[in-house]
């Protein structure tokens, strides 16, 4: 599994852990300490991120001098020795963090959808509430800037905040600007404040240590969503749903948000969730922004397209009362590096 992480995974775009991951593959000592950790504690990019976590709060220098300076020998040797010297304390942040996704990047998908849920309802007024991204990104894409390959721009051009997207096709995403934002709440089994130093440091030491240009960036992501601070909800998205809706003031439209989120739920989960949000539309109107797999989302049309075909459909369902109107906004690929949107001006 290591062998092949570095290998497949961190080849090509970390030569640092491709190094590091191989090295702990080939070390006895170093396997039997990650044998010790019950088995969803042992996956590289776990123990990976445990490993940078310490490096990164100062208590592994050794590890920390090697990967600021990419050199990817050095890391591998202090890796394993911290491994050796510190296995109850990279079990103990194994044992309690769940490794994380760089979730930058999403706002080029969702900010045209957002406006077009806005648009579609007649809404002056949006609160939004972001399903399973822990850390809350999602939450301030009307603060970002936004550059398609086309030459369009949306959002703020003074944001710290600079998301790029190309385009796939001849048309254009519409021009619409999302509405003011009066409420943001995050809804996570285990969701991340970015105000939290301990949570900042782990979504760092998520990042694979030699990407310094993903680290700027989400430091840049931290410092705008520390400006927007959301309601954070814990538990699961089927059962807070009401609660997370209820956040949002009366006279503006809820707009939920899963970005490759459904996936992790099973097909009675997912149906569940769109009774959830069909139960939120009794008083009042209720969108459903969904950036997943072709046949994730339940309702959204598919376009014809196959499942697991390695595009995401991005989808628009609103609920109000009794009816429900979903159709498909468009596709895109590499999320969100590529979009490809197909829906009516």
């Amino acid at each position: 599994m290591y062998r092949r992480f570095g290998e497949v995974d961190a080849a090509g775009h970390s030569p640092l852990y491709e190094r590091v991951a191989v090295a702990l593959s080939e070390s006895d000592e170093a396997l039997r300490a990650i044998a010790t950790a019950p088995a969803h504690q042992r996956h590289p990019a776990v123990v990976l991120a445990a490993l940078h976590d310490l490096a990164l709060a100062g208590r592994a220098p050794e590890l920390a001098a090697a990967c600021a300076a990419a050199d990817g020998h050095a890391a591998a040797g202090a890796a394993i020795d911290t491994l050796l010297r510190m296995p109850d304390a990279v079990a103990a942040v194994a044992g309690r963090r769940r490794p994380r996704t760089d979730e930058t990047g999403r706002g080029a998908v969702l900010y045209p959808a957002l406006a077009e849920a806005a648009h579609r309802t007649g809404a002056d007024a949006v609160g939004l509430i972001d399903v399973a991204c822990p850390a809350g990104f999602n939450l301030t894409v009307d603060r970002v800037g936004i550059t398609y390959s086309n030459g369009q721009f949306l959002g703020d051009p003074s944001s710290p905040v600079q998301v790029a997207s190309s385009l796939v096709g001849d048309r254009p995403v519409p021009g619409r600007r999302v509405p003011e934002v009066v409420a943001r709440v995050g809804v996570d089994r285990e969701p991340l404040d970015v105000t939290d130093a301990d949570d900042a440091r782990w979504l760092r030491a998520c990042l694979w240590p030699d990407r310094p240009e993903r680290a700027a960036r989400l430091d840049a992501e931290i410092a705008l969503a520390a400006t927007a601070r959301p309601v954070l909800l814990q538990g699961d998205a089927v059962e807070v749903l009401p609660e997370a809706v209820a956040h949002v003031p009366e006279g503006a439209l809820p707009v939920v948000t899963t970005t490759w989120a459904l996936s992790r739920l099973p097909l009675e989960g997912r149906l569940r969730f769109l009774h959830r949000l069909d139960e939120a539309a009794a008083s009042r109107p209720v969108a459903w922004v969904s950036v997943e797999g072709v046949g994730v989302a339940p309702a959204v049309p598919t376009l014809g397209d196959r499942r697991a075909s390695g595009h995401s459909i991005i989808g628009l369902a609103v609920f109000d009362g009794a009816s429900l109107h979903a159709e498909a906004l468009g596709r895109c690929w590499s999320r969100g590096r590529l979009l490809a949107w197909l829906a009516d001006p």
